[in-house]
């Protein structure tokens, strides 16, 4: 109940506060969505959601964080580099589409709404990056076929941009988690392998 007066430690209360806004935001888009519904879906009350966060901005920009972290901490915490590439490979993916599939919310959150306001494009234009990084570490690791730096970067770049597309299409319901990440192994696998006669080379090697 709104304006309710349990007590709860800070931290506590200020994920609750976020799980809140993440939902709401999700559902109703930022301009949409209003601090008072948010309290409502807390139930705290407005004052004490303006105490925490002063502005809805703010408690945007505090999403936003929490949801980049998240994501990106777990997409890392499941690559293993010692495995081989194609099981390397099939980790990373499949992390990162069970992890849209899991939290839909955070997703819509982080690229549909944050991705369309100019306030919040640096937030999300770090974590991308943070995300191709790791990307190109994985592909490094994984190709067969020598490359440069900037070589690696800019495919990690594309490849980036087709996950998004496809975690976008999971997040709206339109293909299944399994699917999704089958697509997307294929997709990045044939970058991994090489050429045909990269594949040779090696395979005489």
């Amino acid at each position: 109940m709104a304006g309710g007066t349990k007590r709860l430690p800070r931290a506590v209360r200020e994920q609750q506060m976020l799980d809140a806004a993440v939902q709401m935001f999700s559902v109703n888009g930022y301009h949409e969505t209003s601090m008072d519904a948010i309290a409502a879906e807390a139930e705290i009350s407005k004052p004490m959601l303006y105490l925490y966060y002063g502005s809805k901005e703010d408690l945007f920009g505090a999403c936003l964080d929490r949801e980049l972290g998240r994501f990106v901490d777990a997409v890392r915490a499941d690559i293993n580099f010692a495995q081989s590439p194609k099981d390397l490979l099939g980790n990373a993916i499949g992390s990162f589409m069970r992890y849209i599939d899991s939290n839909r919310a955070s997703w819509i959150v982080m690229y549909t709404q944050a991705i369309s306001s100019q306030a919040f494009a640096h937030t999300v234009r770090e974590g991308r990056e943070q995300i191709i990084e790791l990307v190109a570490e994985l592909m490094r690791a994984g190709s067969r076929t020598p490359r440069s730096d900037t070589e690696y970067q800019m495919m990690a770049v594309a490849l980036v941009g087709a996950g998004e597309a496809m975690a976008n299409r999971l997040s709206t319901g339109d293909i299944g988690v399994d699917e999704a990440a089958e697509l997307m192994i294929d997709l990045f696998w044939h970058g991994l392998r090489g050429t045909p006669e990269d594949r040779e080379a090696a395979a005489a090697g």
